[in-house]
């Protein structure tokens, strides 16, 4: 593995990320590649790099995994933004280079992402043409999620709540952040906590599978963006490539099997598979190795056959 970093044109940070290489990697060669996004408030040494970059790299793609900007190791001010739209504007600026390595396929890139990556990970299909292949892992519509369970079902109360405190930081009060989660599962649980996702969210950042990077806090004055966002907005006319969606079928609160089955059902692509993953639930699926393996045994094979040379050339061909 090597930890690089990225420029973000038009911007005064880089963006910080880890490539995961396949065993015995020559330089000479070109390989396909996958762009594999973390989850909101994750970053790239958990799941989307220690599950899926590590044994997407082992079946033999380069696997870049990128911090998201304001984010882990990345750069941008104030910290802890979560704009969806930069988020996307972050995964084109990694496919632009992972085009420019020598040993990456420029016509064989695909991207994967998980919860909140995989809902802006369907977003930058949508409206990027390189992406040859998707993969939503337990993905959600960070929008969706933001207009009702973020804000209690009353995003108009939440923009306002956020104008007021951007008013106050322009007076000097100090920037306040959400903090996604509570400090242990016993803490929630005697906080009337009952949601399976916050619970096993929980489990998973605070004890599982901690991570210096790993924020799972929101600067509340920079949000706005977030409610006004769409991850599916023209997916009936403009999501047009190879599209798998993995998700449990143990449903929580961040609605990732609501969104599998709408984006599923909306989306234009030709050939689009649903992998339900019986018995698990979201977290489940970042690192538990059962479910994880079923996830696996479906999206390798599936990426190379997307990726592989006469795919694309295929894929292309019927684009013109």
């Amino acid at each position: 593995m090597e930890s690089v970093t990225i420029r973000n044109p038009g911007m005064y940070w880089d963006i910080a990320a880890n490539i995961h290489f396949p065993p015995d990697f020559n330089a000479g060669k070109q390989y396909p590649a996958v762009i594999s996004n973390h989850p909101i408030g994750s970053c790239k040494e958990q799941t989307s790099g220690n599950v899926y970059g590590a044994a997407l790299a082992k079946a033999g793609f380069v696997v870049i995994v990128p911090d998201a900007s304001f984010q882990g190791g990345s750069g941008g001010q104030p910290r802890w933004i979560e704009d969806p739209e930069q988020r996307v504007k972050d995964y084109r600026d990694v496919i632009d280079y992972a085009q420019s390595l020598p040993y990456v396929d420029a016509n064989r890139i695909g991207i994967l992402g998980i919860c909140g990556g995989g809902g802006y990970s369907i977003k930058a299909a949508i409206i990027d043409k390189r992406i040859k292949a998707l993969v939503s892992i337990t993905g959600v519509n960070f929008g969706r999620l933001m207009r009702e369970g973020f804000s209690n079902f009353d995003p108009v109360g939440a923009l306002q709540g956020m104008a007021t405190q951007r008013t106050a930081e322009n007076d000097g009060t100090e920037e306040r952040t959400n903090i996604f989660l509570p400090a242990s599962v016993e803490e929630g649980k005697a906080a009337g906590i009952t949601d399976i996702d916050v619970l096993e969210a929980t489990d998973y950042y605070r004890h599982r599978c901690p991570a210096v990077g790993s924020g799972t806090r929101m600067l509340v004055s920079h949000a706005t963006s977030a409610v006004a966002w769409d991850a599916f907005a023209f997916a009936e006319t403009l999501l047009t490539q190879p599209m798998m969606l993995v998700f449990g079928d143990k449903p929580g609160g961040f609605g990732a099997y609501r969104d599998g089955m709408e984006i599923y059902g909306r989306a234009a692509s030709k050939n689009k598979e649903l992998v339900v993953v019986e018995g698990w639930s979201h977290y489940d699926l970042y690192d538990n190795p059962v479910p994880t393996g079923i996830a696996l045994d479906r999206v390798i094979p599936f990426l190379k056959s997307h990726l592989d040379e006469a795919s694309v050339s295929g894929f292309a061909k019927a684009a013109e």
